[in-house]
């Protein structure tokens, strides 16, 4: 194994070990995302990326201060004001067409990125100051709230500098993005938190997403596959994607054993689809 690999190795290691603790550091998880993208971003680029964000968060005011109601919308535009306003850190359309719009150390250092990315910079700081904040996984875009997320909360738009949403403007966001009608407002289920794994694996569909309508990024889109069959539970269907990934790639033999594993596992379920996959395998391995 030469060094390249090597360190690939490790880092993948590190990755699946940093998934399965118990409280999963989501600053660490995207650092390395960020590896498999920009090798260069090695240890000290990654302890770099972890104290800017330690030195932004002690640049955020003190909220608690505020009574018990009105901190949560204190802490949320104390945030506005640093990252948004001060730092300048936002996204733009244009940011969707760049896979650095998903690195978290090229969001550190441009202040550009997806809606994902910006809220993992503002829970991370807003986290390290002290803030009740967590992310919000709504569909169609990712936002940050503030306070009690199942009582008195406050929501804001990192990708729009951190500007402060009702629900009724957080359900009008999901009607834009998910090009729907605009409902009565958002469910309970949609304002859950999202956990530092569940965040990780819509990075990683966006990296995916964004490289599969890019085929001369098959290999982006092959990394950010294998780094999701290392979270604790994925998709079955990554394992097809991945198979199929090989095959692509002219790894026909590793792709069509990797085929006939998945229509082993699906065989139970759904006998037809287990035997067209097997056909596929046949197809890669006569290749």
């Amino acid at each position: 194994m030469d060094s390249t690999a090597a360190a690939r190795a490790a880092r993948r290691r590190r990755f699946a070990e940093a998934a399965r603790e118990e409280r999963p550091d989501l600053a660490l998880l995207c650092l390395l995302i960020a590896a498999e993208a920009d090798p260069a971003l090695d240890e000290a680029g990654i302890d770099a990326a972890q104290i800017e964000l330690d030195r932004l968060a002690g640049l955020l005011p003190y909220a608690p201060a505020a009574r018990p109601d009105t901190a949560p919308a204190v802490w949320a535009r104390n945030l506005a004001e640093l990252l948004g306003t001060r730092c300048g850190f936002g996204g733009s359309a244009a940011d969707y067409r760049r896979l650095e719009s998903s690195l978290l150390h090229d969001v550190l250092r441009r202040r550009r990125g997806l809606p994902i990315l910006l809220s993992v910079v503002w829970t991370e700081v807003a986290r390290r100051a002290g803030a009740p904040v967590y992310g919000v996984a709504l569909p169609g875009h990712f936002v940050v709230g503030f306070g009690d997320p199942y009582g008195r909360h406050v929501l804001a738009d990192p990708f729009a500098g951190g500007r402060l949403l009702t629900d009724e403007d957080a359900a009008l966001l999901v009607a834009n993005a998910t090009g729907t009608e605009a409902g009565p407002g958002l469910t309970a289920r949609m304002l859950t938190p999202a956990g530092p794994l569940e965040t990780v694996q819509r990075i990683l569909n966006n990296i995916r997403a964004w490289a599969q309508v890019r085929p001369e990024q098959s290999a982006v889109q092959l990394w950010a596959v294998e780094l999701s069959l290392l979270l604790p539970s994925h998709p079955a269907q990554l394992r097809h994607e991945h198979a199929q990934l090989l095959v692509q790639r002219g790894e026909f033999t590793a792709g069509a054993a990797e085929l006939e594993e998945y229509a082993r596992v699906v065989a139970e379920v759904d006998p037809a689809a287990a035997s067209a996959v097997r056909r596929q395998a046949a197809a890669a391995r006569a290749m």
